[in-house]
């Protein structure tokens, strides 16, 4: 569309424009994000299907709070608050581990 035309066009003229702009646009958008969400359910293998995570074992703790043995930690993941005072006081982390018996 030539800038002059849209510079003769009154302010009313101009919103209708604007509207049916943003009418198209928005549809078009949808149509777009409906393609994308079916071409990402067949690259991904879903087909209505919810596609199940596989069962993970348990993880056993691995240290605990000599304080309170219930508090416990598997090694995984960010260190309890228990187990980082006792490091930041000079203790080794082998003095907390959990000896099982063979």
């Amino acid at each position: 569309m030539d800038t002059n035309k849209l510079e003769e066009m009154s302010a009313e003229e101009l919103w209708t424009l604007h509207e049916e702009v943003a009418s198209l646009l928005s549809s078009k958008i949808v149509a777009e994000k409906a393609k994308l969400d079916e071409r990402h359910r067949k690259i991904s293998g879903l087909n209505n299907v919810e596609q199940k995570r596989r069962p993970y074992p348990k993880v056993l703790p691995k240290y605990h709070n000599p304080k309170n043995p219930n508090e416990t930690w598997s090694g995984r993941g960010k260190q309890p608050r228990w187990l980082s005072a006792q490091l930041g006081s000079g203790k080794k982390l082998t003095q907390f581990l959990i000896r099982r018996s063979a």
